[in-house]
């Protein structure tokens, strides 16, 4: 399982956070990589919260790995995507193909260029993982390193074939939406902070640091992406990749606690 890891357990999402405003991407990237979060996810869906990732990572690219994605329907225009993740980038360590988008087009030109090194890996996403048949036609055929997928407490679709597909072939998992958000998967306030005093001896402060812990108890579970355009928020959501893992006690009262 070693050679899936993609580094810190808790990166950082882009999505409706710095949208067009590099000073605030800058002042959370300062926090996040301070608390030791160094993958930031991105995407050309997320408007120009690409262009202000590079921006914030003007004079430190060596610090952060950028997973951002493909969004295209033609692979002209997957190019001109790729093509300026360049210019913010210089180089992307994981490339994905967001929401399974016209993915067996992109396949073979995203592997010439992991074959001449320009990106690392190949990943595919979807917000919906009960899309199964397409993500599991993506999955075994055997091009993707990693996968994206949505999973916290109230959405655990991913659990029943997505999950067990990417162990099997060794892909590399990143969850989304670790804090709900979705549809009916709501997961803030949270309880009263009393409810968590269990679950401080494993350092665990926050709601959002249980639910972000709760994903990573998963064995299968690589990296969580929560986004965020507050620098404290970042540190508090790094801390949550400290300390000792979440056993099935644990987890058992998160889900108690997240469905109540």
């Amino acid at each position: 399982m070693e050679e899936r890891r993609l580094g810190p357990v808790v990166g950082l999402g882009t999505y409706k956070t710095f949208v067009d405003d590099a000073s605030l991407a800058r002042d959370v990237l300062d926090v996040a990589l301070r608390a030791g979060s160094t993958v930031f996810d991105s995407s050309p869906m997320y408007g120009a919260a690409e262009a202000s990732l590079g921006e914030a990572l003007e004079g430190r690219r060596d610090q952060g790995v950028v997973a951002t994605k493909i969004w295209a329907e033609s692979v002209e225009e997957g190019r001109r995507q790729y093509d300026a993740q360049l210019r913010f980038f210089g180089r992307v360590e994981i490339q994905q193909v967001h929401n399974l988008l016209a993915w067996r087009e992109h396949l073979p030109w995203l592997e010439e260029e992991r074959t001449a090194g320009r990106i690392d890996r190949i990943g595919v996403t979807h917000y919906d993982a009960d899309e199964t048949d397409e993500f599991e036609k993506a999955i075994r055929s055997g091009g993707f390193d990693a996968v994206q997928i949505p999973l916290n407490p109230l959405d655990r679709s991913c659990e029943k074939t997505i999950l067990p597909l990417a162990e099997e072939f060794g892909l590399a998992v990143i969850v989304m939406r670790p804090l709900g958000g979705a549809r009916d998967t709501t997961l803030r306030p949270g309880p009263a902070p009393a409810a968590l005093a269990p679950l401080h001896p494993f350092g665990i402060e926050t709601w959002a640091q249980a639910l972000l812990k709760w994903c990573l108890a998963d064995p299968r579970v690589d990296l969580v992406i929560p986004a965020t355009s507050k620098p404290e928020r970042a540190a508090e959501n790094a801390a949550a990749g400290f300390g000792p893992p979440f056993g099935p006690d644990e987890r058992r009262l998160v889900e108690r606690l997240a469905s109540a």
